[in-house]
Parts: C-alpha cells; sequence; structure tokens
C-alpha cells in the first residue's frame, strides 16, 4: 500500500504507568500526555520522533512475557527495534544505568543487543552493518 509513510506509534502494555514512564525517560523519551481515552493510554516520544502509547490495562498479576517466555510460540510483535548510530556508545549507557543486556548478536557486519523493559517487553538496540 503505497498510502503507508511510517510507523505512527508502537503501543506497548504495561502494568503501571509511573514505572513504565520512569524507565523510558531514562532511554530519552519524554511525557507527553495521559492516562486518555475509554482503554487509558498514555504518551510518551523520543527526540527521533518515536512515539510509544502505554495501553494501562496489563494484569498485574502476569508476571512473564507470553510471546517471548513460555514453551509454545504465539503469534505477535516480539520486540521493537530502535536503530542506533554507535552500538558501542548505546551498550555503554544502557549498561551505566544498571539495565540488564539479555542478549547480543553480530550478523553480517549489523550489531544489535536486548533488554526488557519493567513489564518483561523486548527492545532491539540495533546498528546497521556499514555498506
Amino acid at each position: 500500500m503505497k498510502e503507508i509513510t511510517r510507523i505512527n506509534h508502537i503501543g506497548i502494555r504495561v502494568k503501571d504507568m509511573n514505572v513504565a514512564r520512569h524507565f523510558y525517560e531514562q532511554l530519552g523519551f519524554k511525557f507527553i500526555a495521559g492516562p486518555l481515552g475509554p482503554e487509558p493510554v498514555a504518551i510518551m516520544e523520543h527526540p527521533s520522533g518515536i512515539n510509544i502509547n502505554f495501553i494501562l490495562n496489563a494484569n498485574a498479576d502476569c508476571h512473564e512475557n507470553v510471546l517471548m517466555d513460555v514453551p509454545d510460540k504465539h503469534t505477535g510483535y516480539t520486540h521493537v527495534a530502535l536503530e542506533v548510530s554507535s552500538y558501542e556508545a548505546a551498550l555503554s549507557e544502557i549498561t551505566t544505568l544498571g539495565i540488564e543486556i539479555t542478549g547480543q548478536v553480530e550478523f553480517e557486519g549489523a550489531r544489535f543487543f536486548f533488554i526488557r523493559d519493567p513489564d518483561k517487553n523486548v527492545i532491539e538496540f540495533h546498528q546497521p552493518a556499514n555498506d
């Protein structure tokens, strides 16, 4: 479909808006608004233009990511990949923040590492291969 121009936002279901907000603020996102709407949503935006909507209705008793942490492989979005200009700088900053690195991969010159947010959502930091 040629009318699609970009991703408008990423929706992430979270248990606690304040916990999620603090985590994503560490990654440079700014709080815009919320909770809003019939299924409460809070909005954060990164200076790069990436917009996240927190869907504020996660089950407080859930302590795993059903797409990533159970043996059955359910369909659905498994992670978001954020492109970075410097793998080393991003890795250093995440480490300095005390956020656990859950995986690192190098593939055909591209390098990426993974973290989890407080609700177990997976975030990839991706530096493409140099052409």
